[in-house]
């Protein structure tokens, strides 16, 4: 399989999570999150909610498009890439807001808000690569791809540990036939800590393949469980769907997921090029 399929892989995904992103937002229209990000740019006065909603929608549209054009023809990947880093970079600034974090927590972010602004480094990463990848070497793409799906993994995992995200994980695993089973053996918080001990050791993995090809496919099949089974939630929580919205603002925070699947698929492509 030559490098190209992987990275067909890595847009077809980004196309798709696109599309739906962007039906979803201009459905649903006000949504806290771009409240959010409007309050932090002060444009609240100028602008709401709704509007925020159709930039974002348009954005996401846009982002789909030129993903399926890039299929068919290179030329458009640097179109591509300047929409990623737009779409990105707008609302990873916001980290900077008080509110994404948990203070109490020493900095976590705060779950729907500071984690799924975290996620937006999986387009900026692909946006980097698209952007300086005769610039970059092998070993830098590759960590580039890599730092997204270790920061969520690493945050999110952190996370798994404390009580807050005990309970707030707690709908969506037992919602799961494939983890629901856990709580008939351990109790919430115990749980809570064996999924944040894979999420750790999945980090761990990606990190050392950096170095050990031989621990590349083990880390991978465990960083992509992590982001697939997240998927499942989609059709086994009650809140994540909307038949008016296709999303949920829930389930607009799981599929983001799929971003980290397509920087796995890149960092695979480019792990077997260097090899």
């Amino acid at each position: 399989m030559k490098f190209i399929s992987e990275k067909q892989l890595s847009f077809s995904l980004l196309a798709l999570s696109s599309l739906l992103m962007a039906i979803s937002t201009l459905l649903l229209g006000k949504d806290l999150s771009i409240e959010r990000v409007i309050g932090f740019y002060f444009f609240d006065n100028v602008s709401n909610a709704n509007n925020g909603s159709v930039l974002a929608a348009c954005a996401f549209l846009v982002v789909a498009a030129l993903a399926f054009f890039s299929l068919r023809d290179d030329k458009y990947e640097r179109f591509l890439a300047y929409i990623l880093l737009l779409t990105s970079v707008v609302p990873l600034i916001t980290l900077f807001a008080s509110n994404r974090w948990i203070e109490s927590l020493g900095g976590f972010p705060a779950i729907g808000s500071g984690q799924g602004i975290i996620k937006y480094f999986a387009l900026l990463a692909i946006a980097i690569h698209l952007l300086a990848k005769d610039v970059l070497t092998l070993s830098q793409q590759k960590a580039v791809q890599l730092f997204p799906v270790v920061l969520v993994l690493l945050w999110i995992g952190g996370m798994k540990f404390t009580e807050i995200e005990a309970k707030g994980i707690e709908d969506l695993v037992a919602s799961s036939p494939l983890m629901g089973w856990m709580y008939q053996i351990w109790s919430l918080q115990t749980t809570s800590n064996i999924i944040g001990v894979y999420d750790l050791v999945a980090l761990i993995l990606l990190i050392l393949s950096l170095r050990y090809r031989e621990l590349l496919l083990p880390g991978l099949v465990m960083a992509g469980a992590v982001m697939v089974t997240t998927q499942t939630f989609l059709f086994t929580w009650q809140g994540a769907l909307s038949s008016e919205s296709v999303f949920t603002s829930g389930g607009q925070f799981l599929i983001k997921d799929v971003w980290f699947i397509a920087n796995l698929t890149l960092y695979y492509g480019l792990s077997k090029q260097a090899n």
